[in-house]
């Protein structure tokens, strides 16, 4: 059976200031899905572009500590350091980047999973494919907090900045059970 090492970053604001806004929901749903992959407790990794980790023998979680417009170069060296721990080439050549991050066109609750493609506006993913070496594949998993009414930049701003409610962060929490089978399929080499 093929089983691709795997590394999942989630892209968002900082803590403590940012944890659970709608912008980070990423960060929210990597949290909850250590639970759900039995990875032990996240800490804070220097190798790892000071992010916070989480690695099992089986799954690698790391949270950006970065404002999400810039998270590019955290991320790119998070990765290069995963990499560099793989010890054969086929691993490396097989390793997965997955990265999680707030999707404002999908409805709340939903997901989108993507290979390639553009940024499609979405300054976070801009910034990590700015940083990536060119050619570097990446899976993303998009986490839906759906969109506010207003298109004016302010608002939109307000929107995604704002806590979840308690309801949404249930959301998330489910959220996370459906992203834990698509990581699981990543790494299987069926998705």
């Amino acid at each position: 059976m093929f089983i691709r090492p795997l590394f999942v970053a989630s892209i968002g604001n900082p803590s403590p200031a940012y944890t659970n806004t709608l912008h980070s929901a990423g960060h929210t749903v990597l949290t909850h899905l250590r639970t759900w992959l039995l990875t032990p407790p996240f800490t804070k990794s220097r190798p790892h572009a000071s992010g916070l980790l989480s690695a099992s023998q089986d799954y690698t979680l790391w949270q950006s500590p970065s404002l999400m417009n810039v998270s590019g170069k955290p991320v790119a060296t998070a990765w290069r350091t995963f990499l560099s721990s793989l010890s054969s080439p086929e691993d490396k050549r097989a390793a997965r980047l997955v990265v999680v991050h707030d999707e404002l066109e999908l409805a709340t609750g939903k997901i989108k999973v993507r290979d390639g493609g553009s940024a499609r506006g979405h300054n976070g993913l801009k910034s990590v494919m700015a940083a990536l070496p060119a050619g570097t594949d990446f899976t993303r998993v998009g986490v839906g907090i759906g969109r506010c009414a207003s298109r004016e930049s302010s608002d939109v701003a307000a929107y995604v900045l704002r806590k979840m409610t308690p309801q949404e962060l249930d959301v998330m929490e489910d959220v996370a059970g459906q992203v834990s089978e698509v990581v699981r399929e990543i790494r299987r080499g069926v998705r």
